[in-house]
């Protein structure tokens, strides 16, 4: 397909593009729309097929429509007017199965709120009498029996389900962060996890989380303190309390008795100036109050466990 040239309209000053098109050049503002079109998109959850969009506009218009992204692609034959989210998405499947479709594995981990990959990809079970298949970030799955519950409107795999699911494919550290997560999101109850690994008895990744899951907390916050907290419990050390709190102040490991925590230092939320500040004015305020704060980074975690286990066991060892 010919790509058109995109400009400047006007002055050069301009931020809104244009199409050359046959000689022709034609201003187009994503938020640009035609009647017929709007109308469409309103009446089935933003979503529209192209044999739709051709009942009320030409081909050329469409044409148009979409290289100037007023319209976007969610799937083959399927557009709509945003940029397609998760629920798009699935709203494109929808329209293209001609029922609701059904979300399982991370798709479903994510509605519920516990999904810590942050996978791309759409995951389904596979529809009853429906030729869908996988395409480029869609995954159908065949799970036969399933169980579902309903959320917002939706068919999904059941919570517990979905969980233990999504941690049998996972490393250990990311499935700890993904039961850490599924009982902190409040749709599963550890009996519930605990049930659904016996359903799923003698399936692939199993044996791994029935070993993990009397591990799973769901004070934890994040997945790498999920991942933190796994490299202390396999070296052996004290089990601390999470999320524990001192003075007002809120720390992801402490060892209470012996005034010892320990903090994971994320890039996100400790970096730039302001971050510093925070985090010094609390170091500072911890530490007068009489306890002694262990940093931990994503490399001490992930590529220098052995080091971060010796730091930590010289501090338990000392107050001891």
């Amino acid at each position: 397909m010919c790509v058109p040239k995109v400009s400047l309209a006007g002055d050069g000053l301009s931020t809104v593009p244009t199409l050359v098109l046959g000689g022709r050049t034609l201003a187009c503002e994503p938020g640009d729309m035609h009647d017929g079109v709007a109308e469409l998109l309103a009446a089935q959850s933003g979503v529209v097929t192209y044999q739709q969009l051709l009942s009320v506009v030409s081909r050329r218009m469409l044409q148009e429509l979409v290289e100037c992204g007023a319209l976007q692609r969610v799937w083959r034959g399927v557009y709509s007017r945003e940029i397609p989210d998760c629920r798009l998405r699935l709203c494109g499947l929808d329209l293209l199965v001609g029922r609701l479709v059904v979300p399982c594995l991370g798709t479903a981990a994510q509605l519920y709120g516990f999904d810590t990959e942050r996978s791309d990809k759409i995951h389904i079970l596979q529809p009853e009498h429906s030729r869908l298949r996988d395409q480029c970030g869609l995954c159908v799955h065949r799970r036969s029996g399933a169980p579902t519950a309903l959320m917002a409107g939706r068919h999904v795999t059941a919570p517990a389900w979905t969980a233990i699911e999504v941690c049998r494919g996972l490393s250990r550290p990311r499935a700890l962060a993904t039961l850490d997560a599924a009982l902190r999101s409040g749709h599963c109850r550890r009996s519930g996890l605990e049930s659904t690994v016996r359903l799923q008895a003698g399936r692939r990744g199993i044996t791994r989380v029935r070993e993990l899951l009397p591990q799973a907390d769901g004070r934890a916050e994040s997945p790498m303190e999920s991942e933190a907290r796994l490299v202390m419990l396999d070296a052996g050390l004290p089990i601390p309390e999470l999320q524990h709190e001192i003075n007002g102040w809120r720390v992801d490991f402490a060892w209470p008795d012996i005034r010892l925590a320990a903090e994971y230092d994320s890039d996100e939320w400790h970096t730039g100036a302001t971050a510093m500040r925070r985090d010094k004015a609390r170091i500072a305020g911890l530490q007068r109050a009489g306890w002694t704060v262990v940093p931990i980074t994503v490399d001490d975690v992930r590529r220098t466990p052995a080091a971060l286990i010796s730091r930590l066991s010289w501090h338990l060892a000392g107050a001891a």
